[in-house]
This record gives C-alpha cells, sequence and structure tokens, in this order.
C-alpha cells in the first residue's frame, strides 16, 4: 500500500473541495484530493449546471407560445426532449475541465479517484493509498433524500442524479416534494409538454416568504402545474410508465415519478467514529470556523451540519477555512449575508431575514419598503411586470431582502453586498443607475425608504420654505 504524507487532504471534489484545493496549492501547501465519484460533484453533473440549462430549454418553449402582448404570434414549438438534454449534456462537457482531474494534476494537486475512509484521527484510505495529513476538509456534500414510503423501494423512480439521463419526455410527470428542485422541474417539464403534477405533505416552497412564494406558485399553476399541498404520499405502486401514488385524498396517477424530497449529506462511508467526528442525519457538527469535534477536520458545504445547501456556500465555506488552514488565522463563517435564488419564473431570491424572521427579531423597530416591478420603466417595456422587492431595514441598515419576478437572482447582488458590508440604505440611494433597468428597483426601494423623511416631513418643510424666502 502507498503512503502519503501531506498538509492538506480534501475529501471530495464538488465546489467546495475544489475551490480550496486550487487555492491551497497554488500557495504552497501539500494537496491531496480524494473524489469517489464524478469531479465537479453534485452541483456540476446532477444539479445546479444541469437543471438551469433544461429551465433554458423551457423557458424558450414559452416565450414562443406567449408573444403575443408584444405583437408576435403565437406558435406551438416543436419540442424534441432528446435534443434539449443533448444541451444540458454540452453545458456539462463545456464546464468539465474547468474542474477535471487533469486540470488539478496540472497544478500540482494529487488526485485520488476512489472512496475515502478514516483509519484514525490523522489518517485516511482511499484507492489502496494511505494517506497522512496535518488537516483534513470533508467536502462530500449530500445526496437526495428518499422518503420511507411503502412500495418506493419496489419501483423505479427519478432522482435530480438520473433525471437529467431521461431521453424520452415524461408523459405525466409526478414531483414529490415542493421545495425549490421539485419546482423548477415542475415548470421545466410543464413548458417542454409535460403533464406535471406536484405532491407536498405540507407547503410547497414552505421556507420562503410567504408573500414571495405564492407570486411564483400562481404563475407555475396558471402554466398548468398541478399543485396538491398538504398531501401526504402513503404508497407508491405501478412500474415505470405507470406510477400511482396512494394518498389520503385518493390515488395520483402519472407516468414517472421524481422524488425530490429533501437532502441527506454524504457521511456514510467515511467511517468518521473512527476520527473522532461527531455527526448525526443533519451532517458533521462544526463550530463557527467549520472545525469538527477533532480539531484537525474541517467540514464545509452541504455535509456540515446546520449551514444552507448551495452551491456558492461551499465555495465560500472554502476561502473562510482556507484562512485558518494556510494562514493560521482565526475564520468564523456566517450565514445573515449569504444569498439564494429558486430559478422559477418568475424567479425567487432571498438574503438575510424575511419580513417575518426581522419582525421576530427586531419588532416595532424594523421598517419594510416596497416596491413593485410595475412601477420600472424597464419591466414595463419588456412586458415583465409581475414582481415586487421587500426590504427590511433595522436601524437604517438592511437586514433582509426578498425579491420575486424577472432577474430576481440578479438583482439579489447588490442587496448581498449592502448586508455583507453593514451598508446604510443611503448607499443604495446615492448609486446612480443606467436608465431603463430592472437593478433601478433596488434603488426605488431605497427611495421608498427615505420618502417619508423628505415628504412627509415638516421640519424638511420649514427648511425648505426658509431657505427659498431669504437665500438669494
Amino acid at each position: 500500500m502507498e503512503r502519503i504524507e501531506t498538509d492538506l487532504c480534501i475529501i471530495g471534489a464538488g465546489s467546495g473541495g475544489l475551490s480550496l484545493a486550487a487555492g491551497a496549492v497554488q500557495m504552497g501547501a501539500r494537496v491531496v484530493l480524494i473524489e469517489g465519484g464524478e469531479m465537479g460533484g453534485d452541483c456540476l453533473n446532477y444539479g445546479c449546471v444541469p437543471s438551469k440549462a433544461l429551465i433554458a430549454a423551457g423557458k424558450q418553449a414559452h416565450a414562443m407560445r406567449t408573444g403575443r402582448l408584444l405583437g408576435i404570434t403565437p406558435v406551438h414549438p416543436e419540442i424534441d426532449y432528446a435534443a434539449a438534454k443533448d444541451h444540458v449534456r454540452r453545458a456539462i462537457e463545456t464546464i468539465a475541465p474547468h474542474d477535471s482531474q487533469e486540470r488539478f494534476e496540472g497544478l500540482g494537486v494529487r488526485v485520488i479517484r476512489d472512496w475515502a475512509r478514516f483509519l484514525s484521527d490523522r489518517e485516511v484510505e482511499a484507492g489502496g493509498t494511505r494517506i497522512k495529513a496535518r488537516r483534513f476538509v470533508v467536502a462530500t456534500g449530500s445526496r437526495p433524500f428518499i422518503p420511507p414510503i411503502d412500495g418506493l423501494d419496489q419501483m423505479p423512480f427519478l432522482t435530480n442524479e438520473t433525471l437529467f439521463d431521461l431521453r424520452e419526455r415524461p408523459e405525466h410527470l409526478l414531483i414529490l416534494g415542493g421545495g425549490p428542485i421539485g419546482m423548477e422541474m415542475a415548470q421545466a417539464h410543464i413548458r417542454l409538454g409535460s403533464r406535471v403534477t406536484v405532491v407536498e405533505a405540507m407547503t410547497a416552497l414552505g421556507n420562503e416568504d410567504p408573500e414571495m412564494s405564492e407570486r411564483v406558485l400562481n404563475r407555475l399553476r396558471e402554466e398548468g402545474v398541478e399543485i396538491l399541498e398538504n398531501t401526504a404520499a402513503e404508497r407508491v405502486s405501478g412500474q415505470e410508465g405507470a406510477v400511482t401514488l396512494e394518498t389520503a385524498s385518493g390515488p395520483i396517477k402519472g407516468s414517472h415519478l421524481l422524488v425530490a424530497a429533501g437532502r441527506l449529506p454524504n457521511t456514510e462511508k467515511l467511517d468518521l467514529d473512527r476520527a473522532g467526528v461527531r455527526f448525526d442525519r443533519r451532517g458533521i457538527e462544526v463550530d463557527r470556523g467549520l472545525r469538527a469535534s477533532n480539531r484537525r477536520i474541517y467540514a464545509i458545504g452541504d455535509v456540515a451540519a446546520g449551514h444552507m445547501r448551495f452551491t456558492h456556500v461551499a465555495g465560500y465555506h472554502a476561502g473562510v477555512i482556507a484562512r485558518s488552514i494556510l494562514f493560521g488565522l482565526p475564520a468564523r463563517s456566517g450565514q445573515s449575508h449569504i444569498p439564494y435564488a429558486i430559478y422559477t419564473d418568475p424567479e425567487l431570491a432571498q438574503v438575510g431575514l424575511t419580513e417575518a424572521q426581522a419582525r421576530k427579531a427586531h419588532g416595532t423597530a424594523l421598517e419594510v419598503v416596497r416596491f413593485a416591478y410595475d412601477g420600472n420603466d424597464r419591466a414595463i417595456a419588456e412586458g415583465k411586470t409581475e414582481g415586487l422587492i421587500k426590504v427590511m431595514v433595522y436601524r437604517g441598515r438592511p437586514v433582509g431582502a426578498s425579491i420575486t419576478g424577472a432577474l430576481a437572482g440578479e438583482l439579489i447582488a447588490p442587496w448581498a453586498l449592502m448586508i455583507a458590508n453593514r451598508l446604510k440604505m443611503k448607499a443604495m440611494a446615492n448609486t446612480v443607475l443606467p436608465y431603463p433597468t430592472l437593478a433601478e428597483i433596488g434603488k426605488r426601494a431605497a427611495g421608498a425608504y427615505f420618502s417619508p423623511q423628505l415628504f412627509d416631513s415638516s421640519m424638511v418643510k420649514k427648511v425648505v420654505g426658509f431657505v427659498q424666502r431669504h437665500i438669494p
């Protein structure tokens, strides 16, 4: 068995692991990177990249059907589902070289393609190699949670790990789970010509601001997606091409079943007990510096318990622990400044506290300012007036922002900047933006915050009156 001693051993070549490996090796650390699955992890191969590529195909089909308000005669698009999947595959293949084994070996990283397991608090084994390291980083991500529904283990079903390999369009796609993955894929498939039914045991998009999620769900229903809330699946039966979900409300029949009922951290193959690492079904327990109970071991991304499960969070975590591992500097992670987006149409984006969370935290001292898309000239010109921004303000600083509407995922960016750097609302109000742009929606929200202070103030009016009367 080959033995290696190194400075840093990273387990998992997804977003977080790759970011840390590239940075560490280029700054002089000896790095071993272990990956038992695909380089690039879930995001490149089964998540962010393929889902957004399929969403783009659905959006193009939808545009062909809905041009009447702009003077374009709608047409019924001819959809080649397999060709849409070819577009998905091309997107993955275009990005893959950046995440490839060859690139990282070229940077000087030792890459081992096998599953890793801890032998002790200082060693792991993978691919017939034993690695002893000063520091370990577990970046193994997460996998689909398969709920314990009677009959589910006896029939074929899809998850995000198999959906993008499907070449024939589902006639009627049943989606178990009304979270972001379920709703994104529901809209993509209804636009690509499938019937779609979403079955959610509680509330669809239940973690989001209800005012915002309602706008998204209304659009999906308008497009033909059937969304059944408070409907728990009790049993699954059938075969490929003929699936039945048994619920308290009666049977629901479809051709394919997509399970999108949440995520579980990938810890089961690691033998973490041997390393003295505490973990549970939420993932590896970590402190603010993302260190595990074994101080030589860190956990980042989806596998870190209690943290948001997004690709950009894993990348952020990599930057946090790089300070500690490479420079010996104190470093802490936070979540209040991290934005995310749900890529339905309209999009839904959030950073910081929702309105309900902010009211609970700040009570009557909280101010909520709003501005609707239909007051924005660019939105009017493009016929994209369905949307809203809400900004939660405490003592002059935004503590949260919620946006639903066209390009919400892009429009959340300046609010993430504001919250991360503790800027006051005047920073947004003082910013000059090109006209006409959707970005002005954020600036108008800042204006809505200051308007009462300027236009409803008797003192301001007295000062202005004095200046007009007495100062030439």
